[in-house]
């Protein structure tokens, strides 16, 4: 039988990308809150522009935070230190445009039910150590490799935009090789030729050398091409070439297009809306499930309704993989996984100043501690109670 190949990509964008510059301010915002005031409400949402970041949203909190001196730091921390960036931390002007929470919303939130209505999707599989699909976690590892490497200054050229994109070859189902990578690295003029339209030679294919290979190392072979800064240069960037708004890389934050990223985005939202919470609830037992044996892949589907704290449906499937039926694998989700919101934040220990971290590189297949909804811990018991099932 003839071996049914496919193609997959994913892309990721760096700390510097206008709407990750917002998800950070976001998620800055929310952790101070939460330094100060545990319980605080926060939706924060902010917007960038060449030299203008306006942090709007509703919060409700005792905290007291200075959005102008914390939106300032964070801008300062991601790299925009100086005018050649077009946007730097010491000139860019600050709006500040918070009011309170909805007290419609709150009746909702203060006896424990779901702070919005929505679906929230969870996914795991084996193609990866982290149990999570392979291209969004090479694209992820690039444009890390690209911060890491500005922020050592193995490179003096790098500014902090840049974005990423990797395609894979899969022979029936499993991955085997990159057939192409995609790098967009924000520059200085010092790598421009005579012209002063291109960049060297030189410099691409120090780009290829320095970020792609050490990364991407036995997933490359002589086939894979490589598009570096396929325009030709890549001067101008972040927000003096592009708006930014939180919440708009929600694909990026969550599987990369392997799995439906849930109606919700996260960043700037405290865990009472469920739009955060049970998306990272539905990742733990996914990825429970899959480290557990009990499938190869698996795909978890929440849906709650603002105001009630249970769900209103759980949709489970293991794309052909499972051991158990879907029946089975409900019951088995319920017996052991707390879904209502004060459950989630209570098992995930989610009211930590932790989310400044998920707003680059991924809310998922991470291995720092904050990152609670990434433990295995449930798999002994799920795989033990499943063989009684």
């Amino acid at each position: 039988m003839a071996t049914r190949k496919h193609f997959f990509t994913s892309e990721s964008v760096g700390e510097g990308h206008p709407d990750k510059v917002c998800d950070q301010i976001s998620d800055g915002v929310l952790d101070e809150v939460l330094r100060q005031d545990p319980y605080g409400r926060v939706a924060c949402e902010t917007y960038v522009t060449m030299g203008l970041l306006i942090v709007g949203g509703e919060i409700t909190t005792t905290a007291y935070v200075d959005i102008q001196r914390l939106a300032r730091k964070i801008i300062e921390g991601i790299g925009y230190v100086h005018p050649k960036y077009g946007f730097d931390h010491h000139t860019c002007a600050i709006i500040n445009t918070i009011n309170c929470q909805s007290p419609d919303i709150a009746m909702g939130v203060d006896k424990g039910g779901a702070g919005d209505q929505g679906f929230m999707v969870g996914y795991a599989c084996k193609e990866t150590k982290e149990l999570m699909p392979l291209p969004i976690m090479l694209a992820h590892k690039l444009v890390a490799r690209m911060a890491e490497i500005r922020r050592k200054g193995t490179v003096k050229y790098l500014g902090p935009d840049c974005k990423s994109q990797v395609s894979v070859e899969y022979h029936d189902g499993i991955p085997k090789r990159i057939d192409s990578v995609v790098l967009a690295c924000q520059h200085t003029d010092e790598i421009l030729d005579a012209s002063g339209q291109l960049i060297t030679k030189k410099a691409r294919q120090e780009m290829i050398d320095l970020i792609a290979r050490p990364v991407l190392k036995e997933w490359i072979d002589k086939d894979t091409k490589y598009y570096v800064n396929e325009t030709g240069k890549f001067l101008v960037g972040g927000p003096q070439s592009d708006t930014g708004m939180t919440g708009r890389k929600i694909v990026v934050d969550t599987y990369g297009g392997v799995a439906a990223p849930g109606g919700g985005a996260f960043s700037g939202k405290d865990p009472t809306k469920v739009d955060r919470s049970a998306a990272y609830m539905a990742r733990f037992i996914a990825k429970n499930i899959v480290a557990a044996g009990l499938a190869d892949k698996c795909l978890i589907h929440l849906a709650y309704v603002i105001g009630k704290a249970e769900p209103l449906a759980i949709m489970v499937d293991t794309f052909g993989t499972g051991k158990l039926s879907e029946t089975a694998f409900v019951k088995l989700i319920r017996e052991n996984f707390d879904l209502t919101p004060k459950g989630m934040i209570r098992d995930l220990d989610l009211l930590r100043p932790i989310y400044l971290k998920t707003a680059c590189y991924g809310h998922f297949g991470r291995t720092e501690p904050e990152f609670s909804w990434e433990s295995t811990e449930k798999a002994p018991a799920l795989k033990k109670q499943a063989a009684r099932l």
